[in-house]
């Protein structure tokens, strides 16, 4: 806003709007003040202009009035200006790093102390009003002040919470305790192996997000995470860089039945995602034949065709995302494979060896720390301490958790994580004559249809049935192309005969978690171990529900209970499982 003269030329004053973008189209207000610096000095010298004799009465009137209505004009500007909601506001500049000010030896002594004086109340300053700016408000304050230097190449001898597995699951995790609690003495660590992180289920995910599931839990983590991603470019919104992109496509979900049990489940099923909030609806054969007529319908009785939460994204680009908010957010990731646990143990009885010589048996009681052996030449194992851990190394969790001695002891100690990492295939197939409202098609035989963009790409899967599972050899990573050619392929160009043009562009195998028990994640602390966190078993679903259950995790360890998901279920599923296996009542 700045004064001046207006058109006529009249010695009058009139405002002017200067809007002028710097940065994020921050305001800035400039103030010209030439004209009312020129006109009151003008009107300052008015004293000696009439001693000298060169000006009347009637001048020395007119200076006089002008001097004080500009004068007060200017008083009245700077009054008003919070009462019109005008103000001004300093541009959000890069973070200061650790070395904003740079002395030389001997320069400035008594700046130089004073800056190392006064730096951790700058540095805690800035950060608290960065922190006023997340779109989450925060239950604790930002009330921590710099302890000491986080350098990423140091190797971390302690943590509060070690994560194990830096996809989905584990990145989360670590994103939702670090969002809530971000004091830099809590230090969350993430292990990650980079021999097996582009095999996981995080990396080779098709990236489906749908709320048609048959469990109350699982539709309601899947609404919270399409709710989550519809916002991830302010959840996840780094300062001074642009948004994240998690390349979402809106898409509908067709699941089709072809028996009557299969209908009676699907209406169960809609009654029961409709009660949770989801938005889906029923459609008879004539219906789906109406709707998508490229498609046959001719063996089908029902489809539920989802309308709304529903789509797919780059499960590679929320990673991304989520990743780079937890740096920023003081989440420490290194590379290691773990070896190893350390635990407290207490005296148990007596043991009697064949020489006669009697030694005190121990029981382990507590997990203390993980012992990671860095991804790095000639690096030799080194433990970090812990007092909770999460084992969310995805189809490698029941590996971890053997090494954690869950699986080799006694009692329920004896049961093994039933998850094991299972091998599944994904073409990509480029079928050109497809519309391009073809929705994601869960067909009842295991066959899944995926539109990777907006072009006629797509993924297609099969989920095999458990005896072609059990034949399967996992550990050969070798595509299988006769199984798109005889159980993919025909199945597909008769639901849609357009797909009888379609290409193979390329292929990928990669592991999921797989439960071998009944399928469903595993959620929860172990009972003899109670801090170590299972959070694994996902499956396919990884994309859709690891965030939610992080979330979950978070709430537990932070407030003490579920707060937006009730996920106990999953720990009293847990507890059946090892009541199945060992035969311990609790």
């Amino acid at each position: 806003m700045s004064l001046g003269r207006n058109r006529s030329g009249a010695s009058g004053f009139m405002i002017v709007m200067q809007m002028q973008p710097v940065g994020s189209a921050i305001r800035e207000i400039n103030y010209d003040r030439t004209l009312i610096r020129n006109l009151i000095g003008r009107s300052a010298d008015w004293r000696s202009d009439r001693f000298r004799g060169n000006l009347d009465r009637s001048s020395t009137r007119w200076l006089m009035a002008s001097r004080h209505l500009l004068t007060g004009a200017t008083r009245t500007l700077r009054a008003c200006m919070p009462t019109a909601s005008l103000h001004t506001t300093t541009c959000c500049s890069w973070q200061k790093f650790e070395n904003e000010r740079h002395f030389e030896p001997g320069e400035d002594i008594l700046g130089r102390t004073w800056h190392g004086l006064t730096y951790d109340w700058r540095r805690w300053r800035r950060r608290y009003y960065e922190a006023r700016k997340d779109a989450w408000k925060k239950r604790h304050p930002v009330a921590h002040m710099k302890y000491a230097p986080m350098d990423h190449e140091m190797w971390p001898h302690r943590a509060e919470i070690t994560i194990i597995g830096g996809g989905l699951a584990g990145s989360s995790t670590a994103y939702w305790i670090k969002q809530r609690f971000r004091d830099e003495d809590f230090r969350v660590v993430v292990i990650e192996n980079n021999d097996n992180f582009m095999e996981g289920t995080t990396m080779l995910s098709t990236g489906a997000v749908t709320a048609q599931f048959s469990i109350d839990e699982h539709i309601e983590m899947s609404l919270f995470t399409a709710e989550f991603l519809r916002h991830t470019g302010i959840h996840l919104h780094v300062l001074d860089s642009q948004p994240p992109d998690t390349h979402f496509l809106p898409k509908s979900y067709l699941h089709l039945a072809t028996t009557e049990e299969q209908k009676k489940m699907l209406q169960d099923n809609w009654k029961r995602q409709v009660e949770k909030g989801a938005r889906v609806t029923i459609l008879s054969a004539e219906q789906l034949s109406e709707r998508y007529p490229f498609m046959d319908f001719s063996d089908v009785l029902m489809g539920s065709l989802g309308i709304e939460n529903e789509g797919v994204i780059d499960t590679w680009q929320v990673l991304a995302a989520i990743r780079e908010k937890n740096i920023t957010l003081g989440v420490h990731y290194i590379k290691g494979e773990v070896e190893g646990f350390e635990f407290n143990r207490r005296p148990d009885q007596n043991v009697m060896e064949e020489d006669g010589n009697i030694w005190e048996k121990e029981l382990p009681t507590r997990v203390i720390g993980v012992t990671v052996r860095p991804q790095m030449s000639a690096a030799s194992p080194r433990l970090i301490r812990s007092h909770l851990i999460v084992n969310a190394a995805g189809p490698w969790a029941g590996q971890v958790a053997e090494k954690c001695g869950i699986g080799k002891g006694d009692g329920i100690l004896a049961v093994p994580v039933p998850i094991e990492p299972r091998k599944r295939q994904v073409f990509v197939v480029f079928a050109p004559g497809v519309p391009p409202d073809m929705p994601v098609l869960f067909d009842e035989c295991g066959l899944r249809c995926t539109q990777m963009n907006i072009g006629n790409t797509y993924l297609i899967s099969r989920i095999p049935t458990p005896d072609e599972d059990a034949k399967i050899d996992h550990k050969d990573m070798s595509i299988d192309y006769t199984e798109f050619t005889e159980k993919i392929f025909p199945v597909l160009v008769k639901r849609v005969p357009s797909f009888e043009s379609a290409q193979i562009k390329s292929a990928y195998a990669g592991y999921e978690d797989f439960n071998t028990f009944d399928t469903a994640p595993i959620i929860g602390p172990h009972p003899t171990y109670t801090n170590v966190h299972m959070m694994c078993g996902f499956g396919s679903r990884s994309a859709m529900h690891s965030i939610a259950a992080a979330r979950g995790y978070a709430e537990k360890i932070l407030d003490g209970a579920y707060i937006n998901i009730n996920l106990v279920g999953f720990l009293e599923d847990l507890k059946k499982k090892l009541l199945y296996f060992s035969k311990i009542y609790f």
